[in-house]
């Protein structure tokens, strides 16, 4: 499930990074929102599912809208907000297959590329850690092909937590052996780069732009990036 994970209207100037790559090793990537453009999820979620939702229920657009918005804002920041398994039971269809009419829609972010070749270039352990279901995962590699840029793709539901919990970044640091001072993570989630914080990863930087359809919103409290632009090159200091 999307989250747009920005909460301020007013719109920032570029806010390069001040991150020292020399001290950095492992570079922690959120995917939807943060590699990927949200426009994907937010219209598969908002747009195109309740639409499908109103042809089965012989409702209107809006009315599908109006009845089933509360049933998936009830899961928010939850486990289940993110399992395609448990909507696929609420809603009886088959959500992995219905992703794949809109697949065309799946948009890797400006510079990503860049910052995803400098990185494994200058040898940093790089790891996709994502609150997306495996099924999803499965498609947005597919279509991308960025799973080569990865040491490992972690997601959420392997560990029964949430990225918003702070059980997630336990199981995280258990499985990958964090050197958290010389950590950096990005999302687009306040939510998500709070609990980051609160366990301790040393750097946290914010997506201020997740969707390639919604403007620039500032995430207050952290550094703020609008595209992997703002973190190149990725080099140790001179």
């Amino acid at each position: 499930m999307a989250q747009a994970g920005v909460e301020d209207n007013s719109k920032p100037k570029a806010n390069p990074s001040s991150i020292n790559w020399s001290e950095i090793d492992t570079i922690l990537l959120d995917m939807d929102g943060t590699l990927l453009d949200l426009n994907f999820d937010l219209h598969f979620w908002m747009e195109y599912l309740p639409l499908v939702l109103a042809n089965k229920h012989n409702l209107t657009h809006q009315e599908s809208k109006d009845k089933f918005y509360p049933v998936m804002r009830a899961e928010e920041g939850k486990l289940h907000w993110y399992c395609l398994d448990y909507w696929q039971k609420i809603f009886e269809l088959d959500i992995a297959k219905l992703k794949e009419d809109v697949a065309h829609l799946i948009q890797v972010h400006p510079f990503v590329l860049e910052f995803l070749e400098q990185a494994r270039q200058h040898k940093k352990r790089i790891y996709l850690v994502t609150n997306a279901h495996r099924k999803t995962i499965q498609l947005k590699m597919r279509v991308t092909n960025l799973e080569q840029y990865f040491d490992t793709i972690i997601s959420s539901h392997d560990y029964d937590a949430a990225k918003e919990d702070q059980d997630f970044w336990q199981k995280l640091d258990e499985s990958i052996h964090l050197d958290k001072a010389k950590s950096v993570f990005f999302d687009d989630s306040k939510t998500v780069l709070k609990s980051a914080k609160k366990f301790g990863i040393g750097t946290v930087v914010a997506i201020s732009k997740p969707s390639s359809k919604i403007e620039t919103k500032l995430v207050e409290g952290f550094i703020n990036i609008e595209t992997f632009e703002h973190t190149l090159p990725v080099k140790p200091h001179a």
